[in-house]
């Protein structure tokens, strides 16, 4: 059986998401099926949606309660990349190369949400806050992490 640490604030400007729902993208069937290379072991999962639980004390814009949305990439919000609007190539998140993802193969360390819990670097930024009818609609508001914008 495969040990698990659990996810928690690593960072002022992080936040723990408990995660509610989660899709399997067609990204992680490749993995999955080994078309991919991923280190063993690595929880998987960019699709995800859920209630914060915990904010680390830098982080002023996303409260304990708020339900949000988790798009695919992980991004900073202040490298130059960020900046001009190319938040999938964050220089910041990925020591050695652009972007960062949750749960991926090549795209940092990241955990992913296919888990209870899920750590959110740069909460601020990267937490999607979704309006008060969110737990009612959660399995449309899922599709804003990845399937619609990528599509």
């Amino acid at each position: 059986m495969l040990e698990v640490s659990g996810a928690k604030i690593e960072r002022s400007t992080d936040v723990l998401v408990k995660i509610t729902t989660t899709n399997i993208c067609g990204s992680d069937l490749h993995i999955y099926e080994g078309r991919t290379d991923v280190e063993k072991g690595k929880i998987l999962g960019h699709e995800n949606l859920g209630v914060v639980i915990e904010v680390g004390e830098a982080v002023d814009r996303i409260k304990v309660g708020d339900r949000v949305c988790l798009p695919f990439n992980i991004s900073c919000g202040f490298c130059k990349n960020c900046e001009r609007g190319s938040t999938g190539f964050c220089l910041t998140v990925n020591s050695g190369t652009a972007g960062g993802a949750y749960g991926f193969a090549g795209m940092g360390s990241y955990s992913g949400g296919q888990a209870e819990y899920l750590r959110v670097p740069y909460g601020d930024f990267n937490c999607l806050r979704l309006p008060p009818d969110a737990e009612e609609k959660e399995n449309d508001y899922v599709m804003l992490s990845d399937i619609f914008p990528t599509r």
